[in-house]
């Protein structure tokens, strides 16, 4: 298993939300936003300010299917992109689950 892919599983598992996101992408801000206005907890990664941040975005495309971003996974299931997060009814519920709010 590669570095970039044991740190992405170990940020994945240590967190209850992880945003893996580009600091320019407005998918990435729209998804945070929406997280912030629910005042749910959650780590953002900004792979575009990562050293490795290329390394890791291939290694949650090994892990996921998903190359692009956001990447979001709420209690380590991966939740898909922005619209996925969107489009979830039962966010307020499913981050209660995973202790995020």
């Amino acid at each position: 298993m590669s570095a970039a892919k044991v740190k992405a599983q170990g940020i994945i598992n240590d967190n209850a939300v992880v945003v893996f996101s580009k600091s320019y992408c407005p998918y990435c801000t729209a998804s945070k936003k929406l997280l912030k206005d629910l005042k749910a907890n959650y780590i953002a990664v900004e792979l575009d300010n990562e050293s490795d941040g290329s390394a890791i975005q291939n290694a949650l495309e090994e892990i996921t299917g998903q190359r692009t971003v956001p990447n979001i996974f709420i209690k380590q299931q991966h939740i898909g992109g922005n619209s996925d997060l969107q489009a979830r009814k039962d966010l307020p519920a499913l981050l209660k689950a995973a202790d995020a709010l």
